[in-house]
């Protein structure tokens, strides 16, 4: 929302245009801001105290826009306030405009201020950490007043870091849904792990078929369903379907149940060279699309700081984009 001082709001001079109400009738700024603290809040006190103006002064402007409306925008009582059905409809209406305007702001004083400040990237599996560190160097030389600070994520936390803003920028395998997504910047063939004693660890390679022969070991509750459909599909392409394994809580935990003998895993090429095991072997699957990994991120959060590193990760990493076995 808006801010203004409480001078602002109070009086009457040096007012702006403020923006303009489906219909073209002009509204003030201090009479949007209100109009809309108060349709959250639906309390005058609280309105009046977060704005840091009198009660008096909020039921004045909202008299005078029900008047410039021609109808009334709250049903008030002694004890309740409530919007009218015309005064949501204000407020659904206003809402996204402002919230425009303040994202313009925002994006203007970044372009003004330069590439500055602190950038929190992370790695999910260190196979990704040396295309992401490519993206890191590359980014400081263009942009040496912001600070990078680079953390290695888990299954876990990867959709939790970014919502709370631990994290600006995750590089991970595609699908990552809910989020913003840069280009691919890593395309790997698709394996599958079974125990080094299984009938398929001598084959060639295999189709995804044979996941309905197998119990499939399953990635943590917290992994987004998109990405579960991509990675261990309910069924296979013909539409058997698949047994679900045990779940694993970790990466590692994952391939630990698969040489324990509890189920198989799809994995991408670099799980091979990253987790080598004497009780594991990797099986090409020959009809699997390539798994791609890039840059995610949470859209609200695509500040100037991240186009510009999404536009270094590309340019860093420009042969990884069609990678080994794609």
């Amino acid at each position: 929302m808006m801010s203004v001082g409480a001078g602002e709001t109070q009086g009457g001079a040096g007012r702006d245009p403020g923006t303009t109400v489906p219909g073209g009738l002009p509204l003030e700024r201090h009479e949007v801001e209100i109009f809309l603290t108060l349709a959250e809040e639906l309390h005058f006190g609280r309105t009046a105290e977060r704005l840091r103006v009198t009660t008096g002064r909020i039921s004045q402007v909202v008299r005078q826009l029900e008047r410039r409306i021609g109808a009334p925008l709250f049903a008030r009582t002694s004890r309740v306030v409530r919007l009218t059905p015309i005064g949501r409809q204000l407020a659904d209406d206003l809402t996204p405009l402002v919230a425009g305007m303040a994202e313009a702001v925002r994006r203007a004083v970044e372009a003004g201020r330069g590439v500055t400040g602190r950038l929190r990237v992370a790695f999910l599996g260190e196979w990704t950490a040396p295309t992401l560190l490519r993206a890191v160097n590359l980014f400081e030389r263009r942009h040496p007043e912001c600070a990078v600070e680079v953390h290695e994520a888990q299954l876990a936390n990867s959709r939790a870091s970014l919502v709370d803003g631990s994290v600006d920028l995750l590089i991970a395998s595609f699908p990552f849904d809910g989020m913003a997504c840069g280009p691919p910047l890593l395309a790997e063939r698709r394996l599958l792990a079974v125990p080094a004693d299984h009938p398929l660890a001598g084959k060639e390679s295999v189709s995804l078929e044979v996941l309905a022969d197998h119990p499939v070991v399953q990635y943590p509750a917290v992994t987004s369903a998109a990405f579960k459909r991509d990675r261990t599909p309910d069924r296979t392409p013909s539409g058997r379907p698949v047994p679900k394994g045990p779940a694993g809580r970790t990466f590692a935990e994952m391939i630990s149940l698969v040489a324990l003998g509890r189920g198989v895993l799809p994995v991408g090429e670099n799980t091979r060279r990253y987790n080598p095991r004497p009780d594991v072997a990797y099986v090409p699957i020959h009809d699997a699309p390539p798994i791609h990994r890039g840059l995610v991120w949470l859209e609200s959060n695509t500040t100037a700081r991240v186009r510009e590193f999404v536009r270094a990760a590309t340019d860093a990493n420009p042969a990884r984009q069609a990678d080994e076995g794609a």
